[in-house]
Protein backbone atom coordinates (compact mmCIF):
# COMPACT_ATOMS: atom_id res chain seq x y z
CA UNK A 1 0.00 0.00 0.00
CA UNK A 2 1.16 3.49 -0.89
CA UNK A 3 0.66 6.85 0.85
CA UNK A 4 -0.03 10.07 -1.06
CA UNK A 5 1.05 13.53 0.05
CA UNK A 6 -0.23 16.63 -1.81
CA UNK A 7 1.50 19.96 -1.15
CA UNK A 8 -0.34 23.29 -1.36
CA UNK A 9 2.25 26.10 -1.29
CA UNK A 10 -0.13 29.05 -0.85
CA UNK A 11 -0.55 30.79 2.51
CA UNK A 12 -2.63 33.70 3.75
CA UNK A 13 0.35 34.78 5.92
CA UNK A 14 3.90 33.65 6.63
CA UNK A 15 4.48 32.56 10.21
CA UNK A 16 7.71 33.62 11.89
CA UNK A 17 8.86 30.03 12.44
CA UNK A 18 7.92 28.62 9.02
CA UNK A 19 10.58 27.22 6.69
CA UNK A 20 8.18 25.33 4.38
CA UNK A 21 7.86 26.02 0.67
CA UNK A 22 5.01 28.52 0.76
CA UNK A 23 3.96 31.87 -0.73
CA UNK A 24 1.75 34.66 0.57
CA UNK A 25 1.42 36.10 -2.95
CA UNK A 26 1.19 34.48 -6.41
CA UNK A 27 -2.46 33.62 -5.76
CA UNK A 28 -3.11 34.21 -9.47
CA UNK A 29 -1.26 30.90 -10.08
CA UNK A 30 -3.67 28.76 -8.06
CA UNK A 31 -5.63 27.35 -11.00
CA UNK A 32 -2.50 26.64 -13.04
CA UNK A 33 -0.89 25.01 -10.02
CA UNK A 34 -3.83 22.70 -9.37
CA UNK A 35 -3.80 21.66 -13.03
CA UNK A 36 -0.07 20.89 -12.73
CA UNK A 37 -0.83 18.82 -9.61
CA UNK A 38 -3.28 16.73 -11.62
CA UNK A 39 -0.74 16.19 -14.40
CA UNK A 40 1.95 15.04 -11.97
CA UNK A 41 -0.52 12.78 -10.20
CA UNK A 42 -1.61 11.14 -13.45
CA UNK A 43 2.01 10.58 -14.49
CA UNK A 44 3.14 9.21 -11.12
CA UNK A 45 0.22 6.79 -10.82
CA UNK A 46 1.32 5.28 -14.10
CA UNK A 47 5.06 5.54 -13.54
CA UNK A 48 4.96 3.67 -10.26
CA UNK A 49 2.26 1.26 -11.37
CA UNK A 50 -0.23 2.27 -8.69
CA UNK A 51 -3.34 0.12 -9.12
CA UNK A 52 -6.98 0.35 -7.99
CA UNK A 53 -7.22 0.38 -4.19
CA UNK A 54 -3.44 0.79 -3.73
CA UNK A 55 -3.51 4.18 -1.98
CA UNK A 56 -3.89 3.74 1.77
CA UNK A 57 -4.13 7.39 2.78
CA UNK A 58 -4.00 10.94 1.42
CA UNK A 59 -2.62 13.97 3.25
CA UNK A 60 -3.08 17.50 1.89
CA UNK A 61 -0.56 19.78 3.58
CA UNK A 62 1.20 23.04 3.02
CA UNK A 63 1.32 25.88 3.09
CA UNK A 64 -2.35 26.30 3.73
CA UNK A 65 -4.75 23.95 1.93
CA UNK A 66 -7.71 26.03 3.09
CA UNK A 67 -6.61 28.85 0.76
CA UNK A 68 -7.73 26.69 -2.19
CA UNK A 69 -11.42 26.54 -3.08
CA UNK A 70 -12.91 23.01 -2.97
CA UNK A 71 -13.91 23.35 -6.64
CA UNK A 72 -10.21 23.43 -7.57
CA UNK A 73 -9.63 20.17 -5.67
CA UNK A 74 -12.45 18.37 -7.46
CA UNK A 75 -10.44 17.25 -10.55
CA UNK A 76 -7.74 15.85 -8.24
CA UNK A 77 -10.28 13.81 -6.29
CA UNK A 78 -11.92 12.51 -9.46
CA UNK A 79 -8.51 11.28 -10.56
CA UNK A 80 -7.84 9.70 -7.18
CA UNK A 81 -11.03 7.81 -6.39
CA UNK A 82 -10.31 4.58 -8.33
CA UNK A 83 -6.94 4.24 -6.60
CA UNK A 84 -8.10 4.71 -3.01
CA UNK A 85 -8.42 1.77 -0.67
CA UNK A 86 -11.92 1.37 0.73
CA UNK A 87 -12.12 3.47 3.88
CA UNK A 88 -8.93 5.37 3.05
CA UNK A 89 -7.98 8.15 5.43
CA UNK A 90 -8.07 11.52 3.63
CA UNK A 91 -6.69 14.39 5.72
CA UNK A 92 -6.41 18.07 4.99
CA UNK A 93 -4.61 20.70 7.00
CA UNK A 94 -6.38 24.03 7.49
CA UNK A 95 -5.92 27.39 9.16
CA UNK A 96 -8.66 28.67 11.47
CA UNK A 97 -8.98 32.02 9.67
CA UNK A 98 -9.47 30.55 6.17
CA UNK A 99 -11.38 27.33 6.92
CA UNK A 100 -14.85 28.80 6.56
CA UNK A 101 -17.98 26.74 7.08
CA UNK A 102 -18.54 26.60 3.32
CA UNK A 103 -14.95 25.46 2.72
CA UNK A 104 -15.29 22.74 5.37
CA UNK A 105 -18.56 21.49 3.89
CA UNK A 106 -17.06 21.55 0.40
CA UNK A 107 -14.05 19.45 1.43
CA UNK A 108 -16.27 17.03 3.33
CA UNK A 109 -18.40 16.59 0.21
CA UNK A 110 -15.27 15.70 -1.79
CA UNK A 111 -14.49 12.86 0.63
CA UNK A 112 -12.09 14.39 3.14
CA UNK A 113 -12.68 12.57 6.44
CA UNK A 114 -10.02 14.02 8.75
CA UNK A 115 -9.00 17.62 9.34
CA UNK A 116 -5.99 19.09 11.11
CA UNK A 117 -6.08 22.72 12.23
CA UNK A 118 -2.95 24.80 12.71
CA UNK A 119 -4.11 26.30 15.99
CA UNK A 120 -0.62 26.61 17.56
CA UNK A 121 -1.92 28.40 20.68
CA UNK A 122 -5.03 29.44 22.59
CA UNK A 123 -3.28 32.58 23.90
CA UNK A 124 -3.50 35.66 21.68
CA UNK A 125 -0.14 37.04 22.85
CA UNK A 126 1.60 33.82 21.75
CA UNK A 127 -0.25 33.78 18.43
CA UNK A 128 1.05 37.32 17.81
CA UNK A 129 4.59 36.25 18.75
CA UNK A 130 4.39 33.32 16.30
CA UNK A 131 3.09 35.55 13.50
CA UNK A 132 -0.23 33.72 13.18
CA UNK A 133 -3.08 35.42 11.30
CA UNK A 134 -5.85 34.17 13.59
CA UNK A 135 -6.84 34.60 17.22
CA UNK A 136 -7.86 32.05 19.84
CA UNK A 137 -11.58 32.56 19.24
CA UNK A 138 -11.09 31.84 15.53
CA UNK A 139 -9.51 28.49 16.40
CA UNK A 140 -12.34 27.52 18.73
CA UNK A 141 -14.94 28.51 16.13
CA UNK A 142 -13.12 26.58 13.38
CA UNK A 143 -13.11 23.34 15.38
CA UNK A 144 -16.79 23.74 16.22
CA UNK A 145 -17.60 24.48 12.56
CA UNK A 146 -15.73 21.33 11.47
CA UNK A 147 -17.77 19.28 13.91
CA UNK A 148 -20.96 20.85 12.59
CA UNK A 149 -19.85 20.10 9.01
CA UNK A 150 -19.75 16.39 9.89
CA UNK A 151 -16.06 15.81 10.60
CA UNK A 152 -15.65 13.11 13.26
CA UNK A 153 -11.84 13.04 13.24
CA UNK A 154 -10.50 16.49 14.15
CA UNK A 155 -6.91 17.28 15.08
CA UNK A 156 -5.20 20.46 16.23
CA UNK A 157 -1.54 21.49 16.35
CA UNK A 158 -0.02 23.35 19.29
CA UNK A 159 3.47 24.84 19.64
CA UNK A 160 5.27 25.17 22.97
CA UNK A 161 8.73 26.14 24.31
CA UNK A 162 8.37 29.79 23.31
CA UNK A 163 9.55 32.66 25.52
CA UNK A 164 5.93 33.16 26.65
CA UNK A 165 5.41 29.58 27.79
CA UNK A 166 5.49 28.25 31.31
CA UNK A 167 4.56 24.76 32.49
CA UNK A 168 1.25 26.12 33.81
CA UNK A 169 0.41 27.85 30.53
CA UNK A 170 1.22 24.65 28.66
CA UNK A 171 -1.17 22.75 30.93
CA UNK A 172 -3.81 25.42 30.36
CA UNK A 173 -3.52 25.07 26.56
CA UNK A 174 -3.96 21.29 26.73
CA UNK A 175 -6.97 21.81 29.01
CA UNK A 176 -8.50 24.24 26.51
CA UNK A 177 -7.91 21.76 23.70
CA UNK A 178 -9.62 19.04 25.76
CA UNK A 179 -12.80 21.13 25.96
CA UNK A 180 -13.13 21.03 22.16
CA UNK A 181 -14.53 18.11 20.11
CA UNK A 182 -11.10 16.93 18.95
CA UNK A 183 -9.85 13.35 18.60
CA UNK A 184 -6.15 14.10 18.10
CA UNK A 185 -3.49 16.54 19.28
CA UNK A 186 -0.06 17.33 17.86
CA UNK A 187 2.18 19.31 20.22
CA UNK A 188 5.51 20.49 18.79
CA UNK A 189 8.43 22.16 20.50
CA UNK A 190 9.35 25.40 18.72
CA UNK A 191 12.33 24.93 16.40
CA UNK A 192 14.34 27.89 15.11
CA UNK A 193 14.84 27.19 11.41
CA UNK A 194 17.43 28.77 9.13
CA UNK A 195 16.02 31.47 6.87
CA UNK A 196 13.00 32.26 9.06
CA UNK A 197 12.36 35.56 10.91
CA UNK A 198 12.97 33.74 14.19
CA UNK A 199 16.54 32.95 13.10
CA UNK A 200 17.43 36.54 14.04
CA UNK A 201 15.56 36.28 17.36
CA UNK A 202 16.67 33.01 18.98
CA UNK A 203 15.54 34.31 22.38
CA UNK A 204 11.91 33.59 21.38
CA UNK A 205 12.62 29.94 22.20
CA UNK A 206 12.74 28.75 25.80
CA UNK A 207 13.59 25.06 25.90
CA UNK A 208 12.28 23.14 28.88
CA UNK A 209 12.16 19.40 29.46
CA UNK A 210 9.59 20.12 32.17
CA UNK A 211 7.27 21.64 29.57
CA UNK A 212 7.63 18.55 27.40
CA UNK A 213 6.79 16.32 30.36
CA UNK A 214 3.80 18.50 31.21
CA UNK A 215 2.51 18.25 27.62
CA UNK A 216 2.72 14.46 27.71
CA UNK A 217 1.09 14.11 31.12
CA UNK A 218 -1.63 16.70 30.43
CA UNK A 219 -2.55 15.02 27.15
CA UNK A 220 -2.69 11.65 28.88
CA UNK A 221 -4.89 13.10 31.64
CA UNK A 222 -7.20 14.37 28.89
CA UNK A 223 -7.51 10.84 27.52
CA UNK A 224 -5.18 11.39 24.56
CA UNK A 225 -2.59 8.61 24.65
CA UNK A 226 0.84 9.35 23.21
CA UNK A 227 1.79 7.22 20.21
CA UNK A 228 4.67 9.34 18.85
CA UNK A 229 6.96 11.96 20.32
CA UNK A 230 4.62 14.84 19.34
CA UNK A 231 1.30 13.08 18.69
CA UNK A 232 -1.57 12.02 20.93
CA UNK A 233 -5.00 10.47 20.55
CA UNK A 234 -6.62 8.77 17.55
CA UNK A 235 -3.58 7.95 15.37
CA UNK A 236 -3.18 9.65 12.01
CA UNK A 237 -2.87 6.58 9.79
CA UNK A 238 -1.00 8.56 7.15
CA UNK A 239 1.77 9.62 9.53
CA UNK A 240 1.96 6.15 11.03
CA UNK A 241 2.56 4.94 7.47
CA UNK A 242 5.65 7.16 7.26
CA UNK A 243 7.00 5.72 10.50
CA UNK A 244 6.33 2.21 9.23
CA UNK A 245 8.48 3.16 6.24
CA UNK A 246 5.74 2.64 3.67
CA UNK A 247 6.34 4.05 0.16
CA UNK A 248 4.74 7.40 -0.60
CA UNK A 249 4.11 9.69 -3.53
CA UNK A 250 4.87 13.38 -3.08
CA UNK A 251 2.78 15.57 -5.38
CA UNK A 252 3.39 19.31 -5.73
CA UNK A 253 6.09 21.96 -5.56
CA UNK A 254 8.09 21.36 -2.39
CA UNK A 255 6.73 17.85 -1.89
CA UNK A 256 8.96 14.80 -1.38
CA UNK A 257 8.20 11.20 -2.29
CA UNK A 258 9.97 7.89 -1.66
CA UNK A 259 9.46 4.71 -3.63
CA UNK A 260 11.72 1.82 -2.59
CA UNK A 261 15.27 3.24 -2.38
CA UNK A 262 14.61 6.41 -4.34
CA UNK A 263 13.58 9.76 -2.90
CA UNK A 264 11.93 12.08 -5.43
CA UNK A 265 11.90 15.88 -5.41
CA UNK A 266 9.68 17.85 -7.83
CA UNK A 267 10.64 21.46 -8.67
CA UNK A 268 10.67 23.61 -5.54
CA UNK A 269 10.11 26.89 -7.38
CA UNK A 270 6.42 27.39 -8.05
CA UNK A 271 6.66 28.68 -11.62
CA UNK A 272 9.13 25.96 -12.63
CA UNK A 273 6.84 23.31 -11.19
CA UNK A 274 3.85 24.61 -13.14
CA UNK A 275 5.93 24.64 -16.34
CA UNK A 276 7.18 21.08 -15.83
CA UNK A 277 5.29 19.05 -13.20
CA UNK A 278 6.94 15.84 -14.44
CA UNK A 279 10.47 16.86 -13.38
CA UNK A 280 12.04 14.96 -10.48
CA UNK A 281 15.40 15.19 -8.81
CA UNK A 282 16.19 11.66 -7.63
CA UNK A 283 18.24 10.75 -4.57
CA UNK A 284 19.21 7.11 -4.16
CA UNK A 285 19.33 5.94 -0.56
CA UNK A 286 21.90 3.45 0.69
CA UNK A 287 20.97 0.43 2.81
CA UNK A 288 22.71 2.12 5.75
CA UNK A 289 20.66 5.31 5.36
CA UNK A 290 17.42 3.33 5.17
CA UNK A 291 18.29 1.35 8.30
CA UNK A 292 19.17 4.55 10.16
CA UNK A 293 15.84 6.15 9.17
CA UNK A 294 13.88 3.07 10.26
CA UNK A 295 15.58 3.12 13.65
CA UNK A 296 15.03 6.84 14.28
CA UNK A 297 11.40 6.74 13.11
CA UNK A 298 10.59 3.52 14.95
CA UNK A 299 12.00 4.67 18.28
CA UNK A 300 10.17 8.00 18.27
CA UNK A 301 6.82 6.21 17.80
CA UNK A 302 4.97 3.09 18.87
CA UNK A 303 5.97 1.44 15.57
CA UNK A 304 9.19 0.26 17.20
CA UNK A 305 12.12 -1.48 15.50
CA UNK A 306 11.94 -5.02 14.14
CA UNK A 307 14.88 -7.01 15.52
CA UNK A 308 15.26 -8.79 12.16
CA UNK A 309 16.54 -5.62 10.45
CA UNK A 310 19.36 -5.11 12.99
CA UNK A 311 22.92 -6.28 12.31
CA UNK A 312 24.51 -8.34 15.10
CA UNK A 313 26.28 -5.45 16.87
CA UNK A 314 23.19 -3.23 16.85
CA UNK A 315 21.07 -6.12 18.07
CA UNK A 316 23.50 -6.65 20.94
CA UNK A 317 23.30 -2.97 21.90
CA UNK A 318 19.48 -3.08 21.68
CA UNK A 319 19.35 -6.01 24.09
CA UNK A 320 21.69 -4.14 26.44
CA UNK A 321 19.28 -1.18 26.41
CA UNK A 322 16.39 -3.55 27.06
CA UNK A 323 18.26 -5.07 30.02
CA UNK A 324 18.70 -1.56 31.45
CA UNK A 325 14.97 -0.83 30.98
CA UNK A 326 15.52 1.81 28.30
CA UNK A 327 13.85 -0.34 25.65
CA UNK A 328 11.02 -2.84 25.84
CA UNK A 329 10.79 -6.04 23.83
CA UNK A 330 7.59 -7.38 22.34
CA UNK A 331 6.83 -9.82 19.51
CA UNK A 332 10.30 -9.64 17.98
CA UNK A 333 10.62 -5.86 18.21
CA UNK A 334 12.12 -3.13 20.38
CA UNK A 335 9.92 -0.32 21.70
CA UNK A 336 10.88 2.94 23.36
CA UNK A 337 9.07 3.75 26.64
CA UNK A 338 10.29 7.37 26.67
CA UNK A 339 10.08 9.13 23.30
CA UNK A 340 11.92 12.18 24.65
CA UNK A 341 15.06 10.00 24.73
CA UNK A 342 14.53 8.55 21.26
CA UNK A 343 17.45 10.28 19.52
CA UNK A 344 19.94 9.35 22.24
CA UNK A 345 18.78 5.72 22.19
CA UNK A 346 18.91 5.56 18.40
CA UNK A 347 22.44 6.97 18.32
CA UNK A 348 23.59 4.42 20.90
CA UNK A 349 22.06 1.58 18.87
CA UNK A 350 23.72 2.83 15.68
CA UNK A 351 27.06 3.01 17.46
Amino acid sequence: MTLLYIHIPFCDSKCHYCSFNSYVDKFELKSAYMEALKLQLQADLGRFEIGPGDILSVFIGGGTPSTIDPALYEPIFKELWPYLQKGAEITTEANPNSATSSWLCGMKALGVNRISFGVQSFFDDKLKLLGRAHRAKDAIDAVENAKNAGFERISIDLIYATSLDTPKRVEAEIAMAHKLPITHLSAYELIIEEGTPFEKSPNVKKESIEQSRRVIQSAKDAGLEQYEISNFGDPCRHNVGYWEYRPYLGIGSGAVGRIEKERHYPHGILEEYIENPHFKKIETLTDEEILEEKIFLGLRSDVGVDEKILPAQMLQRAYLLAKEGKLRTREGGFYNPDYLLSDEIALFMLG
